[in-house]
């Protein structure tokens, strides 16, 4: 499958929401944490395929502003499961030249989190391959609300004018700054919705989504899939088809 992909179409930016991790340790009738170490394989094969593909980048939906909500000890046990995940992988990130990156409230995150997060963008920070990123602490509503903010500031300081605000500069306010657009969006787990993920970045991106595979048995194939569909859709832009560059 992997040798019919057209290396000359790849979609740029490639969003992940990797569902289905909990719904996976019911199946085995574990507890919910057990989906989620086991969803360390499907992150790491998500991110070596695009890396061999030559994807710029990839954001994983990983904690979501709403799931502080969860129950504590999920979530806990979520935060002892990243940092050492964040450890353990640099050198694979380092071996496939990949430049990790993180959007969000990060602030927000448990400080051994943040100092592990702080350290592995430290040290992949001079690879020029797939850009990962991880959506910390993050929703769209968010990551719209912070840029209102900061161009407010900027409108109180006198260094903007309402009437300069477009779509450009709105992007440029956003956590996503200088990140290309979504170009295809992949969705485990078989829900139909973009729960609050990149709501801009999201505006014309090309949903793929999973029904019958759940976060952890995710791998390369699925990807290939998910990248063969995106090039065989027509994207428009608003456009009709004959306008379109053949």
């Amino acid at each position: 499958m992997k040798e019919l992909i057209d290396l000359s179409n790849l979609p740029r930016h490639i969003a992940v929401i990797m569902d289905g991790n909990g719904r996976w340790a019911k199946k085995q009738g574990a507890a919910r944490v057990f989906g989620h170490r086991n969803a360390i394989k499907a992150v790491r094969e998500a991110t070596e395929g695009c890396a061999e593909l030559g994807v710029k980048y990839l954001t994983l939906y990983t904690f979501s502003t709403e799931n502080w909500n969860r129950p504590k000890l999920e979530i806990d046990a979520l935060m002892h499961l990243l940092v050492h995940t964040i450890r353990g992988e640099v050198p694979t990130l380092m071996e496939n030249n990949v430049r990790l990156m993180a959007i969000g409230s990060i602030d927000t995150l448990p400080g051994d989190c943040r100092q592990e997060l702080t350290e592995a963008i430290r040290l992949t920070e001079n690879n020029n391959g797939l850009n990962l990123i991880l959506a910390l602490s993050y929703s769209g509503k968010w990551d719209i609300v912070e840029a209102t903010k900061k161009l407010a500031r900027q409108i109180q300081e006198g260094t903007l004018q309402p009437d300069q605000i477009n779509d450009e500069v709105f992007g440029q306010a956003l956590a996503t700054e200088g990140i290309d657009e979504v170009d295809l969006m992949i969705r485990t787990g078989g829900d139909h919705r973009i729960s609050n993920f990149m709501l801009w970045q999201l505006a014309y991106a090309e949903l793929y989504i999973m029904n019958d595979v759940l976060w952890p048995d995710f791998r390369k194939p699925h990807l290939w899939e998910a990248i063969l569909t995106y090039q065989n859709r027509e994207r428009r832009f608003g456009k009709i088809s004959e306008q379109l560059v053949k």
